[in-house]
């Protein structure tokens, strides 16, 4: 796909603004690599290199540079102006819910769901809204919080970054809240999916004031990334 730098109003043209846009490590930026190029892309430098230790890495347009951070990260960056454009798992804007965040397009990789788990040898667990209490591992404390509010139980977090299928086992927790893509992890521990919260896909994501202060700018990229997923 042909994409001319020359006009003024797209990114990279003299005398255009420096954008940053946040991208995920791991599977995310991996499915969203071609997506990229289908917008016309490219970053430089040893951006494709994961031993890479940079962190920022310029790109074949001037005025955009990316950075690769955390995917729990790109949300928390985007809002608070560090970066103008992300993407992210729709699975870290419901967690967060930052208002300086507007989501425009789903981007439709990283498809996967947050889902609740538990023992597959505990039957109750499938009873969870005749519980008053319930102890949940996650990493989505917010999103667990109201899930389960929403049917008159208390949750009681405890909060990991991972792991989270051996806390049944340990006596951690009795259920879990995890993204989960095929289950197979779950059923290698002895788990079994109780409930999907939500189904989740990755969201290019914008920061609403960069928006107002650089619409023209900020527009194009939206306009190319939208081409590219109609294409």
């Amino acid at each position: 796909m042909d994409h001319p730098i020359t006009s003024p109003l797209l990114p990279g043209a003299a005398g255009a603004s420096n954008l940053i846009l946040a991208l995920p490590k791991g599977r995310i930026l991996k499915e969203v690599q071609p997506l990229l190029a289908a917008a016309g892309l490219v970053p430089g430098g040893d951006f494709h290199d994961e031993d890479s230790r940079h962190l920022r890495f310029p790109t074949n347009h001037a005025g955009l540079d990316v950075v690769r951070v955390r995917p729990f990260d790109v949300a928390t960056f985007v809002a608070h102006g560090g970066a103008q454009i992300g993407i992210c798992g729709a699975d870290v804007l419901m967690e967060f819910d930052y208002p300086e965040i507007y989501a425009p397009l789903d981007l439709g990789v990283g498809r996967c769901r947050v889902s609740v788990a538990g023992p597959i040898d505990d039957p109750i667990a499938e009873e969870v809204s005749r519980w008053s209490r319930v102890t949940v591992a996650t990493k989505y404390p917010g999103i667990a919080r109201r899930h389960f509010a929403a049917r008159g139980v208390q949750a009681e977090i405890v909060h990991l970054n991972g792991a989270m299928e051996l806390a049944p086992s340990l006596g951690l927790s009795r259920l879990i809240v995890d993204l989960v893509q095929t289950g197979s992890t779950l059923k290698a521990n002895g788990l079994v999916e109780r409930e999907v919260i939500a189904q989740v896909t990755s969201r290019l994501i914008v920061n609403r004031t960069a928006l107002k202060t650089e619409p023209e700018l900020i527009g194009a990229w939206l306009a190319r990334f939208r081409e590219a997923l109609s294409a």
